[in-house]
């Protein structure tokens, strides 16, 4: 688990993002956490130097949905990177466990597929407390985490 500030990152190190197109896919699904994680990556993505017009974000009603959205954006082959963001908290059935590992593997092989890295911002919590903690709680936001990833992984893209 997390226990420093996600969200502490410093600018002079990091490429301006202003020269990339980047898509976000946000789950709706534990809106409370994944529309704060959203608003950390379209933040930090402005901080760093994106215009709005550079920044495509659509919503999907679950985890699991991220990877088809995400692989329909891959395809388009504009982006150069594309975050997807959703939050599964654990209940008392296996069925936690297959939405991770379904959306994870799907994660996975788009970076191993596909020209266009996605970013990986889906919080898996034993609790809703702890997501909270990192969507904007006192863990900071795990969405500038993945601004600042996309923008990285944007430049190395392009090199």
């Amino acid at each position: 688990m997390a226990t420093t500030n996600l969200s502490i990152y410093n600018k002079e190190n990091l490429p301006n993002a202003g020269a990339y197109r980047f898509g976000i896919v946000v789950s709706d699904w534990n809106s409370e956490v994944t529309h704060n994680l959203h608003k950390g990556a379209v933040d930090t993505l402005h901080d760093l130097g994106a215009k709005n017009s550079e920044i495509d974000s659509i919503f999907v009603p679950g985890s699991v949905e991220l990877v088809y959205a995400a692989t329909k954006l891959c395809k388009k082959k504009i982006y150069d990177a594309i975050i997807v963001i959703g939050c599964v908290i654990r209940g008392e059935t296996a069925h936690f466990d297959y939405v991770c590992k379904t959306v994870t593997d799907g994660v996975t092989y788009l970076n191993t597929h596909m020209e266009t890295p996605v970013v990986f911002c889906v919080l898996t919590d034993d609790h809703v407390q702890q997501s909270l903690d990192r969507s904007g709680g006192k863990l900071g936001n795990k969405g500038v985490e993945a601004g600042v990833v996309a923008v990285r992984m944007a430049e190395l893209k392009n090199k």
